[in-house]
């Protein structure tokens, strides 16, 4: 997802300053260990699909420094099962999301993401979607979630039932924090998968 740290950004100074460090140690990567992660994160994420069996995944296309890299859509795609479909979002003038399923091709959208051609569903698709794996910057111990500071995603996660399908962040190794900085309408995810750790599991 793009930085949106600027004219869209919606969050107190303290989660500004946690988002400029995050981004800034992400982009500091060197490639080669870029790459060996999201290897990692590949092999860790498609084992947690495989052992879920869900019908319909939503995710999202990995930009820049994201955890996972740009063939992320079409590994999971071959990880689901026969008639299994793979729901990505689709940014939308407000920076709300549709979404539409992913077959194969990506096209420009916007603000440089990569979106799929086909029909939209909708903003409320996200509520299909057994398994949900979300980007983020950083998840506490407790599962609160810092993303980009658009508000996108607290939006979608919003439309989900209570309780719901399992939402899940991806994230590079040490990305995850004792503590996040939180506002009550951030939505509180139920883990992350790292590239060395796999997936956990916030505390019940």
């Amino acid at each position: 997802m793009p930085d949106l740290a600027g004219d869209a950004e919606k969050s107190p100074q303290n989660k500004i300053t946690l988002r400029r460090h995050l981004l800034t140690a992400r982009r500091s990567l060197p490639d080669d260990i870029r790459i060996a992660a999201a290897t990692q994160l590949h092999d860790q994420t498609l084992t947690f699909v495989r052992r879920s069996a869900p019908s319909t995944v939503a995710a999202y296309v990995p930009s820049g420094s994201e955890p996972g890299g740009a063939d992320l859509p079409r590994l999971l795609r071959g990880a689901l099962a026969p008639g299994g479909r793979l729901l990505l979002p689709v940014l939308l003038p407000d920076d709300d999301l549709d979404w539409a399923e992913f077959t194969g091709p990506l096209a420009p959208g916007r603000r440089g993401l990569s979106e799929p051609p086909g029909p939209r569903l909708g903003p409320d698709a996200i509520r299909s979607a057994d398994l949900i794996l979300v980007p983020a910057l950083a998840v506490s111990r407790e599962g609160l979630r810092l993303g980009r500071g658009g508000g996108s995603y607290d939006r979608a996660l919003s439309r989900l039932p209570d309780p719901g399908p399992m939402v899940i962040a991806l994230l590079h190794d040490g990305e995850t924090l004792d503590v996040v900085p939180a506002e009550p309408h951030d939505r509180p995810v139920h883990g992350v998968i790292t590239p060395s750790g796999g997936f956990s599991p916030r505390p019940a």
